[in-house]
């Protein structure tokens, strides 16, 4: 039987095993032919407090076991990875819309994100305090308990397992929700890869739903932490449930990153450094570049070696064609995307490539001569388009990849000096120095500021221990204390 036998999950969702949600099932589509895959059953709010009831009392156990025990699933898990590379990547083409090398990427990642937390549980997990008092004190870090992991459609398995591993490796359990457009890929395989990895049952719950069943992963009283990848007006929702009900939210919101072409920078690099980074994956990006700022000494030779990289990228089906972008997820993103790319031309904005659409295949899209205030250059686009500005002066770039209210990742290309010093002055959760805005990797904190999150929340030791355990203070005597009573 393969890991993802659709007899196993076709209709269920995850809750102590594999049963029937009680809203029902929906269709899992292929975006790029419009074909149905299969059938996912879908959570209700009340199959969430299920979960987070047995979550909790799985929970306890799973935290009580040895390190090593917690360690090896995570080992298994990462091996598992590899060992089904070629089936998840297979859904990850046809439900994500992923070309191959994109679908590669995100199950080498899974791979590497669940060997990383398996050296999570044998990490020091606190220090020895000074005391003014005769005792020994202590502060130590406790799993934070039931830990909610909502995840977005783009990379849906990185973006679900950055989470769940760690959170799990600690000892936490997990409610899962993903997206319900990309629920095998970025939900069912997880939930299989932890099955066969022998994670007790309990542990990890398969929640695919809408927004009550986000509501209610978050509101649900068993879950102390919540891990929220997706847009910032989702985002802003979910922050302010969780502080209602005195939650820690760890917020991965969107971006409208910046890319900086410094004056000297090398031109035909500097432009296959912008395509990749506006047009991979489509755009569909928290990290895309979605303003590109080029010294007005290269700004009309740039825009046109973009352009010219838009007009010859192919587009198409990456299931059964070679190409290097497929389609957008569904009709309402293309629609937002199509409607900013036009407000932008009516505000002034030049279209220099692309600007059209075949049902869900967007076309490369440049667009220059922008204004700051033009839509293309203020708002998150979320699709394959490259925004283009030119500047002249240092102090006053720094001001206007500063202007925006997004902060989650910015490049830099050129002369490493003087990017180092811009480096220091933007503000922007991740800076990348003769890269492009795309980058992520497991041992690394990854986060944004401003609207783009509450700041670096996975990978790395440090990060993950802060985002998914609590400190408890403990003192010791060596007998009962005296009291003045």
């Amino acid at each position: 039987m393969s890991l993802l036998e659709e007899s196993l999950w076709n209709s269920r969702i995850n809750i102590n095993g594999w049963v029937q949600g009680t809203a029902g099932t929906q269709d899992v589509m292929e975006p790029a032919t419009g074909n149905v895959l299969g059938r996912l059953g879908v959570a209700s709010a009340d199959d969430v407090l299920r979960a987070a009831t047995a979550a909790a009392r799985a929970q306890v156990l799973w935290a009580a076991k040895k390190p090593e025990e917690r360690a090896a699933v995570l080992r298994r898990a990462g091996d598992l990875w590899e060992e089904h590379a070629q089936e998840i990547q297979s859904w990850l083409i046809r439900e994500a819309g992923s070309i191959p090398a994109k679908a590669g990427l995100e199950t080498h990642t899974a791979a590497q994100e669940c060997w990383e937390a398996a050296a999570l549980p044998s990490h020091p997990h606190g220090e020895v305090l000074t005391s003014n008092e005769d005792r020994w004190s202590f502060a130590r870090r406790r799993p934070s308990g039931v830990v909610s992991v909502i995840a977005p459609f783009n990379f849906p398995l990185i973006l679900s397992i950055r989470s769940v591993a760690p959170a799990l490796a600690l000892g936490n359990a997990v409610l899962l929700k993903p997206d319900p457009r990309t629920a095998v890929c970025g939900g069912v395989t997880l939930m299989r890869i932890f099955e066969e990895a022998g994670l007790p049952s309990g542990v990890l719950s398969l929640l695919p739903g809408g927004a009550d069943v986000g509501a209610a992963v978050v509101e649900a009283p068993e879950v102390r932490v919540v891990s929220f990848t997706g847009s910032t007006a989702a985002g802003r929702k979910v922050g302010e449930a969780a502080a209602r009900h005195l939650k820690r939210a760890h917020l991965e919101l969107g971006g409208n990153s910046a890319l900086i072409v410094l004056p000297g920078a090398d031109l035909p690099k500097a432009a296959s450094a912008g395509a990749f980074g506006s047009f991979m994956h489509q755009g569909q990006i928290c990290m895309t570049t979605g303003r590109h700022f080029v010294h007005e000494s290269l700004y009309d030779d740039y825009v046109d070696a973009l352009s010219e990289k838009a007009r010859t990228i192919p587009v198409g089906d990456p299931n059964t064609e070679r190409v290097a972008l497929g389609p957008i997820i569904d009709e309402h993103q293309l629609g937002n995307i199509d409607r900013i790319v036009h407000a932008s031309v009516m505000a002034g904005g030049r279209l220099a490539a692309g600007g059209t659409f075949d049902g869900l295949f967007y076309a490369p899209t440049v667009l220059a001569d922008l204004a700051l205030d033009n839509p293309a250059f203020k708002d998150e686009i979320f699709g394959p388009v490259a925004p283009v500005t030119r500047y002249s002066d240092i102090e006053e770039l720094v001001q206007q990849v500063n202007a925006n209210e997004y902060g989650l990742s910015v490049g830099i290309l050129g002369d490493v000096g003087l990017a180092m010093q811009i480096a220091d002055r933007v503000h922007s959760g991740k800076v990348h120095i003769n890269e492009q805005t795309i980058s992520d990797e497991a041992n690394a904190p990854f986060g944004g500021v401003g609207a783009s999150g509450t700041g670096s929340r996975f990978g790395g030791a440090a990060a993950n221990i802060e985002a998914f355990t609590e400190t408890q203070w403990l003192t010791m005597r060596p007998e009962i204390a005296d009291y003045p009573f």
